[in-house]
Formats: structure tokens, C-alpha cells, sequence
């Protein structure tokens, strides 16, 4: 009898302790549903990186201190050229080439070209840049859509700010499906803005954004305590993301505390999963 009350005990213990330790209750689309937001803002997170890059190559040129070696300032990987117009100084365009592909920092792979037309200094406030794309692909995902970038001025922090928007943005997978993205963000550059070394770059992302990812599921993505974005780490260092859809508990994603890592966390109602952020689609 001894025996059966202690094979009893011991079975309500192991399955106790399973059930503390089991795998998070969150469902794999709500998992997926993060995964997809967290790609499109790794994507989209690299063509800012690019198009400002270029800026500072064209601003460097507009003043005449700039050399050719300043072409490859954060990867060597594309072409840059720039024109602009017989008559006048703006707008410029400035075209940023992969060719048929090359793979450059992170070992990232492009190819395409990104179109960027300026219309007036980096650090000008009502200065604009327009961003399409020409059969651009990163890592095998075709990008889609127009950016646009408007210097806005200096905060309160007297750190400058720009607006940025996307509309129509798609990410489309070799399958064919589609991830949807559009957003409006702002901008705060709070470190390295004016050093010849951009690799002391920061900035902190706030606003919101919508999409419908590759499972058809709308979604709102609202920033809930600042994206901390830093030019030297691949992806965003820190801040808090909320995840709206119809009919499911919000999605919390929490990007950490300020390491220059690939771990993030996500929470939906009392349950927590850790995923790692990429560059590339967990389908490729």
C-alpha cells in the first residue's frame, strides 16, 4: 500500500512539474504572426541603414570633403552613382546598385537597386527622400513599395528628427506569398548624428504600423517604449512593440535591454517565449 501512495505521490510531482516547465502556451500563429513583424522591421530596418549611408555620401560630396573611398563607407558590396539636374542642384538622385547579387555586411545578400531622390541637404529641415525599388531582393525576398523620409527639425532633446513612412510595402517570398507592411514612424537621432564615424550612429523609433502577414492575419503594430536602433548592431537593441489582431490577446514583443543581440522575448497573456531575430524568413 505504501508502495502504490508513493508511485501516486510521485506521479502528481513529475506531472506537476511538467506541467510548470512544459512549452509556452502561445500558438504557433501568434509565434509566426511576431516572426513576420520582426523580419519586416529587420528588412526594412536595412534599407533605412542603406538610403541614410547614402546621404552622407552625397552630403560629404555636396561639401567637398568627401573622396571616392567614402563610397564605401558601411559596405563595399554596391555601386553608388549620382545625378541631378542640368539645371540646377536638386533634386539629385542617387541610385545604390547590387547588380545580379552580392552579399556584404552580416552576410546579408542583395541584389536590385534602391532609387533615392534628394531634395535638399541631409541635415536641412523640409529636406525629403523618396525610395524605390528596382527588382530589389534581400537575402532571396523581393521588397516592394515607396519610403519616404522628411527632415522635420530638432526635438525638444535639440536631437534632429525625421519622419518616415512606408506605403505599399510587400515582402514577397520565392513561394510567391506575401507579407503587407505600411508605417509611421519618427525618427530621433540621439547619438552620432555629426561624427565622421557613423558607426557611433543611434536613434529611437516611435509610431505605428499595419500588415497583413503571410497567413492573411491583419495585424496593428503600435511601439510601445521606443525602438533603440544603433548602426553598428544587426538588428534593434531595445523597446517594446504591441501587437494587435482581431479576436486574439495582444502580442508583446520586447527586444531587450540594450545588448547588441538577436534575442527577443514575446508575451500573450500570462505566457513567455523567447525567438531569435533574423534577417531571412524562417520558410527560406
Amino acid at each position: 500500500m505504501r508502495t502504490k501512495i508513493f508511485l501516486i505521490i510521485a506521479t502528481i510531482a513529475i506531472l506537476t512539474f511538467t506541467a510548470c516547465t512544459k512549452d509556452t502556451g502561445i500558438d504557433q500563429s501568434s509565434v509566426d504572426l511576431a516572426d513576420d513583424d520582426a523580419v519586416s522591421n529587420a528588412v526594412f530596418d536595412d534599407i533605412f541603414n542603406t538610403v541614410d549611408n547614402a546621404d552622407i555620401i552625397l552630403d560629404g560630396f555636396q561639401k567637398g570633403d568627401a573622396t571616392k573611398s567614402d563610397i564605401v563607407i558601411t559596405d563595399s558590396c554596391p555601386s553608388v552613382t549620382l545625378t541631378h539636374p542640368s539645371d540646377g542642384i536638386w533634386p539629385k538622385t542617387i541610385t545604390v546598385d547590387y547588380g545580379t547579387g552580392c552579399t556584404g555586411f552580416y552576410d546579408n545578400t542583395r541584389s536590385g537597386r534602391i532609387i533615392i531622390i534628394v531634395t535638399g541637404p541631409r541635415l536641412e529641415k523640409g529636406s525629403k527622400k523618396t525610395v524605390t525599388f528596382d527588382d530589389y531582393f534581400f537575402n532571396g525576398i523581393k521588397v516592394e513599395g515607396t519610403k519616404e523620409f522628411e527632415n522635420t527639425g530638432y526635438s525638444e532633446n535639440q536631437h534632429l528628427v525625421f519622419s518616415v513612412r512606408l506605403t505599399g510595402g510587400k515582402l514577397i517570398l520565392p513561394d510567391e506569398t506575401v507579407i503587407e507592411r505600411s508605417f509611421q514612424h519618427q525618427k530621433e537621432w540621439i547619438a552620432g548624428l555629426l561624427t565622421r564615424n557613423i558607426w557611433d550612429d543611434e536613434c529611437l523609433i516611435t509610431g505605428t504600423a499595419n500588415g497583413v502577414n503571410i497567413n492573411g492575419v491583419d495585424y496593428t503594430n503600435i511601439i510601445m517604449t521606443a525602438l533603440h536602433w544603433k548602426r553598428a548592431c544587426r538588428f534593434i537593441v531595445s523597446g517594446v512593440v504591441k501587437i494587435e489582431r482581431e479576436d486574439k490577446d495582444p502580442i508583446m514583443v520586447d527586444y531587450g535591454t540594450g545588448e547588441c543581440d538577436a534575442v527577443a522575448t514575446i508575451t500573450m497573456g500570462g505566457d513567455v517565449k523567447e525567438i531569435l531575430l533574423k534577417h531571412r524568413h524562417r520558410k527560406m
